[in-house]
């Protein structure tokens, strides 16, 4: 995002804590969003290949299908349905009704865990930035190419994101116990 959101990719974001608490509806929308991607980054952190793919019971979710799925969905609401831009590789060669079951929990065991973090924070970044291109031009009510507005946008990605981060504690404490509601202040923003 850009720097009057106090965001920074690889640094610890500079919340003012008026504007956390207090802030107009889109510091809300933006803060709201980008913690909760700070700590689904947090919950997928520093895990092999074997740790992202456990499954608990007969769930499909996996910590780097959650990386992938997620990945896709910065690059449906950001790029194709607030930019209007092409997907970047390989959800370029993916298609809705065809693969948005099954594709990221399918091949995500198939990835090494860098490549699904890289992807997954090259679309943050992406994101961020069509985000703060339609920001410059007008506020929340704006409306998207398929004539969503741009607050509903953020909202369901929000809950999106909140969703697959409460998956996403789980599996993380299913590997290694480890716990907690956001990550330690020293955590970097992807």
């Amino acid at each position: 995002m850009t720097s009057a959101f106090g965001f920074t990719p690889g640094q610890p974001p500079e919340w003012d804590m008026e504007r956390f608490m207090r802030g107009d509806e889109v510091d809300t929308a933006v803060i709201t969003l980008e913690r909760n991607r700070r700590t689904f980054a947090w919950k997928s952190a520093d895990l092999g290949a074997e740790a992202l793919g456990l499954r608990l019971g007969a769930s499909a979710v996996t910590l780097g299908g959650l990386l992938k799925h997620l990945a896709w969905v910065e690059e449906l609401y950001f790029q194709n349905r607030l930019a209007g831009r092409q997907p970047l590789a390989p959800f370029d060669q993916l298609a809705l009704d065809r693969d948005w079951e099954n594709w990221a929990w399918s091949t995500a065991a198939h990835d090494p865990p860098d490549a699904l973090r890289a992807l997954w924070v090259e679309t943050v970044h992406r994101s961020r930035e069509a985000l703060a291109e339609v920001l410059a031009h007008g506020g929340l009510e704006q409306t998207t190419r398929d004539g969503m507005s741009v607050r509903r946008l953020l909202a369901d990605i929000i809950e999106e994101y909140a969703r697959h981060t409460g998956h996403a504690d789980l599996l993380r404490e299913q590997v290694d116990g480890a716990t907690g509601e956001g990550p330690p202040k020293d955590f970097p923003v992807p």
